[in-house]
């Protein structure tokens, strides 16, 4: 087996005295574990970090056999790494990237979703400008994996219009009229989740809130588990930050 492709570099893990086994993020070939020789030396520091966007080449011989890699820097997120709140936010989107997908599966709009997620994060001056972002990429990730939820129509009377919670047992959306009994029980919708707009901070608080339900539910299970304190991680530095 052997393959080249540009990848988005999500996370590492030691391995031998040198080497890493690293998983990136490709568009046509998925999530790809592979070994780096020498990954964890000066050299491959900087290139080897979370977020940064990387050309791999994969070899093995066979494909039941981890293949190797060899990897060089296409871009670097690392200017970022003096700013607290940017770097907890590629922490969690590649730590999650790489528990939750099964690998060697394909998932192109995953992987146009984290590019463009990392982009924002990068050029936003404050994380009002990728807060919408990352609760979308979380959203995708849970459809992508068999967890969407159902926000086209009120699960109780069946109207598209003034739907402004969700259930957090059937992930369907809830309106206004519907819900009023129920206030207490479901999980707002803020509007920017549905209408794709603008997000205030309360709104991105909302989404979190929204997302990290089903996450925890359905896809931080088991093995999974050890991965929340990242997200929980990210959401006290945007509290801190008194952005939530």
């Amino acid at each position: 087996m052997r393959f080249e492709a540009t990848a988005i570099f999500c996370a590492l893990r030691a391995h031998g005295e040198h080497g890493a086994v690293v998983r990136l993020l490709t568009r046509d070939h998925g999530l790809q574990a592979a070994y780096v020789r020498g990954a964890r030396g000066r050299r491959m520091r900087p290139v080897l970090m979370a977020g940064n966007v990387v050309e791999a080449q994969f070899s093995a011989r066979n494909e039941s056999q981890l293949p190797q890699a060899v990897i060089e820097l296409i871009h670097s997120r690392g200017p970022l790494l003096s700013e607290p709140l940017p770097v907890a936010a590629i922490d969690w989107a590649t730590v999650l990237t790489a528990t939750v997908l099964p690998e060697a599966q394909a998932y192109p709009m995953l992987y146009d979703a984290l590019g463009g997620l990392l982009d924002a994060i990068e050029a936003a001056p404050a994380a009002s400008g990728w807060g919408a972002a990352l609760v979308r990429y979380e959203l995708l990730l849970l459809a992508e994996l068999g967890f969407g939820l159902d926000l086209d129509r009120c699960a109780i009377s069946g109207s598209d219009e003034r739907l402004i919670a969700v259930s957090p047992a059937s992930g369907r959306a809830v309106s206004a009229p519907s819900a009023e009994p129920y206030a207490a029980r479901l999980l707002p919708l803020p509007p920017f989740v549905r209408d794709g707009g603008q997000a205030s901070w309360a709104d991105i608080g909302e989404g979190l809130r929204l997302t990290g339900h089903f996450l925890d539910r359905d896809l931080l299970t088991g093995r999974a588990e050890i991965i929340r304190a990242s997200r929980q991680r990210l959401v006290d530095r945007l509290r801190r930050a008194g952005s939530l």
